[in-house]
Formats: C-alpha cells, structure tokens, sequence
C-alpha cells in the first residue's frame, strides 16, 4: 500500500521482552563453556573475553530481541584472593531495560559477564 505510514510499539510484545533469568542462563552456559578447565593467562584473557562477548552477543541475537540495544561486557581476571568490586549506573526505562549478568570463578580466573538490553523506541 504507497503511502501506508509504519507503525512502531513503544513497549515490547511479552514473547520480545529481555528476560534477565533467561539472559543469565545464556550467559551462564557460554561462560562455562568457554572457560570450564582452563587457567588464566594474561596474554589471552583480552582476547578470550573479546571471543566471550561476541559468542555471548550472537546467541542472545537468537532471542529475538531485535529492537534492543544489547550492550555486553566481560571481564577475566585472575583468581588470587583478592576481593573485586565492580558496579554499573545507567540511565534507563525500567519498564522496558534491564540487564542480566553471571559470575564464574576457579582456582585460576574470574570472570564477570553482563549484558545490559536498552529498548530502543
């Protein structure tokens, strides 16, 4: 039909909504995949955590969440004992944003994987 104007929802349907428990589960998974046996080495972990952030972000692709913003960070260090502390803020709609995240650590490495989704109207 010319001329028809596209209509776009500003809210996300049910079924296209970021589901943290299900975000974290696709994290938790690829994380210890990834990283399930192996010993930090600070020659790879930028790279491994590169290779982990994209994996992370083709798989939530898959969800569907198409009209989101998936913003994804991981970060591997290495496990001496020592206590860590991170913390995000953002701006955001907390009706439609949301972020998932999930913690792996063995006797060698640590890593923090989060994904933060933004609705994008």
């Amino acid at each position: 039909m010319e001329g028809a104007a596209t209509i776009h929802s500003i809210r996300p349907s049910q079924q296209h909504r970021f589901r943290p428990a299900v975000v974290s589960s696709c994290i938790r998974e690829l994380v210890r995949e990834q990283l399930g046996g192996e010993s930090y080495d600070s020659e790879r972990s930028a790279e491994t955590a590169q290779t982990l952030s994209k994996r992370i972000t083709d798989r939530l692709k898959e969800l569907g969440l198409d009209r989101y913003k998936l913003v994804v960070q991981v970060v591997i260090g290495e496990q001496r004992g020592e206590g860590v502390q991170m913390a995000s803020r953002c701006f955001w709609d907390a009706d439609t944003d949301s972020c998932a995240k999930d913690v792996y650590m063995n006797d060698s490495l640590f890593c923090v994987a989060a994904v933060f989704g933004i609705y994008h109207y």
